[in-house]
């Protein structure tokens, strides 16, 4: 078989306007790229830490999708 390749970090989690408890108990940091109007919240997490995260809060995945060499997930919350 072949081996798939697990990304690591960092990840993106959430843009200027996200719940800054849920970023700090992922341990996010907010930073802006130079160019932008705008700010993110980023961990050095690989994506599927994340979601191992996410998930003990309650989160579930309803889709993923790709956008370029992007990996976009939409999680909802019970």
């Amino acid at each position: 078989s072949v081996p798939v390749p697990q990304e690591v970090g960092p990840t993106m989690v959430g843009d200027e306007h996200s719940d800054p408890h849920l970023m700090s108990i992922l341990g996010a940091t907010k930073r802006s790229t130079l160019g932008n109007n705008f700010c993110e919240y980023y961990v050095n997490d690989a994506p599927r830490v994340v979601l191992d995260k996410l998930e003990s809060l309650g989160y579930r995945v309803v889709s993923m999708t790709g956008v370029g060499q992007t990996l976009v997930w939409c999680l909802h919350r019970e």
